[in-house]
């Protein structure tokens, strides 16, 4: 199965598909997913957990319809199942006020298992924008994101890209902090 006969988005709208994303290990288990179909062995292998570990989260995913067998094939007698993801990009709802982001979650802990001696771009910077100014600039970011998407190498290491644009609650400015 290839990335062009996959659906362009998966909304995740039902609270088990929201556990199964909510969990670092299933996180982890669909980045690697993301370009290529796996076993639940090389899973195993990736994510550095037992198979029976693996074997669990992925049946989780499977559930929340958020990957799929994509195909199979006998080895010894026994059924290997390659997973896929269900689609090219999982979009999560809106986390409310107050409720903790999932993705910048995931995104840091991925940074921070990260090799410390890997090459890494990361910056926070406080900006003031006007409204414009700050729909001009998420727009922009997404395309970016987008554009690299598009010509994504599935046989080149994983990169991985997050980014977030969002007004602080008042009172978190930063004085001087206007660069």
């Amino acid at each position: 199965m290839s990335a062009d006969d996959l659906p362009e988005t998966i909304h995740v709208t039902t609270d088990e598909q929201l556990r199964a994303v909510s969990n670092l290990t299933r996180h982890r288990i669909m980045a690697v997913l993301r370009f290529e179909p796996a076993t639940i062995t090389q899973i195993a292998g990736r994510v550095g957990l037992a198979k029976g570990s693996s074997s669990y989260h992925v049946r989780l995913l499977e559930r929340a319809g958020l990957v799929k067998v994509v195909r199979t094939r006998k080895v010894r007698g026994v059924t290997e199942r390659y997973y896929a993801m269900a689609a090219r990009a999982i979009v999560l709802p809106d986390p409310g006020a107050g409720g903790p982001d999932v993705l910048m979650r995931h995104a840091v802990a991925d940074l921070e298992a990260a090799p410390v001696d890997g090459e890494r771009y990361v910056r926070m910077a406080h900006l003031r924008l006007t409204e414009a100014q700050f729909a001009e600039l998420g727009e922009r970011m997404e395309a970016l994101a987008d554009e690299y998407r598009e010509v994504s190498d599935p046989s080149l290491p994983d990169v991985s890209l997050a980014f977030a644009l969002f007004r602080p609650a008042p009172g978190e400015r930063v004085e001087g902090d206007a660069k």
